[in-house]
């Protein structure tokens, strides 16, 4: 089996803001040696859209799931697609699910009830799960403990250490990218540093979550190895290590990344 020497595992390719340029956002994360993109659906009515993604661009694999954040457009029904979409296709996992406590017209409820469905989904086939977990930590360990999957990754973590090591222990990575390269984000600066490195996944959540020296701008998936260098700044350990070990930690908490001999030559 290929490994590829980076794996983004948060990426929204199929997102809008790629609409004029998506070949060429593409073939710059080749170019920078990204050769995994796990490409998350938000809703299911834009499954259809990472589909598309993952059939056209060698490397790129899709997730399935509904976000929290678009909890008004969810319904039942729903539910028993993505069964469907899940046999059909089988995911690398799970996701993009979860809880989001950030914006408060969300109603806790539904979230959390379309959270702990898409749960049993994963557990029912043995599928790990990607977590949006903005200012819900706890209530996302809650049903983690609840309901048991084969772990996952806490997405664009920012959590305390305690958190962090509640995850670790249920079998989760935690997904660092852009937030911790700010000079501001103390918190995270530190747990990038003091964390184990075997905890770690990296991810670029593009278009979103700019890093530092993109400031505003939209984000992409070849900022991934920059992002490995920053990573590898801060532990003073050589690019080449951080990149090499994140790509083995997302391999075995997401084993269906590498369950293919993905390079990073386009093919």
């Amino acid at each position: 089996m290929s490994i590829p020497s980076l794996i983004d595992t948060h990426c929204h390719l199929d997102a809008g803001e790629f609409l004029s340029d998506r070949d060429t956002v593409y073939e710059r994360a080749r170019t920078a040696g990204v050769g995994v993109q796990v490409i998350p659906a938000v809703t299911e009515l834009n499954c259809g859209d990472v589909a598309a993604c993952c059939r056209r661009y060698a490397g790129c694999m899709p997730a399935w799931g509904m976000h929290p954040m678009y909890v008004q457009v969810h319904r039942e029904q729903h539910l028993a697609d993505l069964r469907r979409r899940v046999e059909a296709w089988r995911p690398v996992a799970i996701g993009e699910i979860g809880l989001d406590l950030f914006v408060k017209e969300l109603d806790f409820t539904t979230q959390e009830y379309f959270y702990t469905e898409q749960l049993k989904i994963a557990r029912d086939y043995d599928l790990p799960v990607l977590l949006h977990c903005r200012r819900a930590n706890d209530q996302i360990l809650k049903q983690l403990r609840r309901i048991k999957v084969r772990g996952g990754i806490a997405h664009a973590f920012n959590g305390s250490r305690q958190q962090a090591d509640a995850f670790i222990r249920l079998g989760f990575k935690l997904g660092f990218g852009g937030a911790f390269t700010w000079e501001r984000a103390t918190n995270l600066r530190k747990l990038a540093v003091e964390l184990p490195l075997e905890a770690i996944v990296l991810e670029t959540d593009s278009p979103d979550i700019p890093p530092a020296w993109i400031g505003k701008g939209r984000n992409e998936p070849a900022e991934l190895a920059h992002i490995a260098e920053a990573l590898a700044g801060l532990r003073g350990l050589a690019p080449e290590e951080v990149g090499a070990r994140t790509t083995e930690n997302a391999c075995a908490v997401l084993p269906g990344v590498c369950s293919q001999p993905w390079t990073t030559e386009a093919t």
